[in-house]
């Protein structure tokens, strides 16, 4: 009773093996591409969107800022104009400090771009090179 094996080589021997391991790696790249062009596209559409919401509202605060400035100096211009211009001035620019240390802190800590991309492409490079270590030590 035979299992099916014979004692000689696969057929196609090592040029279809070399083809196999060949597509295998097309595979492998496809795959990974594939990957980084959905984190790009990903990325792409989130900062987008943020940048759109974050310019809708810079003009309308800017709005609402130049007439609630406008509306505090029309109300003590008889009596403390000078110091109705002082405060706003220091508000605004309290505002425009506070604004700025947050910017700097979320992009400290924003995540990394294409982060699963390079995890993935760090474990092929780790089983590649267990592999070709295996091969090489048998």
């Amino acid at each position: 009773m035979t299992d099916g094996t014979s004692g000689t080589a696969p057929a196609g021997g090592l040029r279809h093996a070399l083809a196999r391991a060949g597509r295998s790696l097309l595979g492998l790249v496809r795959t990974r591409l594939e990957l980084a062009s959905v984190e790009f596209v990903e990325e792409r559409d989130r900062t987008v969107s943020r940048l759109v919401l974050a310019v809708v509202a810079v003009i309308f605060f800017a709005f609402a800022v130049l007439m609630a400035s406008a509306l505090v100096v029309v109300l003590f211009w008889d009596t403390h104009r000078v110091m109705a211009l002082v405060a706003i001035t220091v508000v605004h620019a309290a505002i425009g400090a506070a604004a700025w240390l947050r910017l700097k802190a979320e992009a400290r800590s924003a995540p990394v771009p294409f982060a699963a991309t390079l995890a993935e492409l760090e474990r092929d490079s780790q089983w590649l090179s267990e592999e070709m270590h295996e091969r090489a030590n048998p």
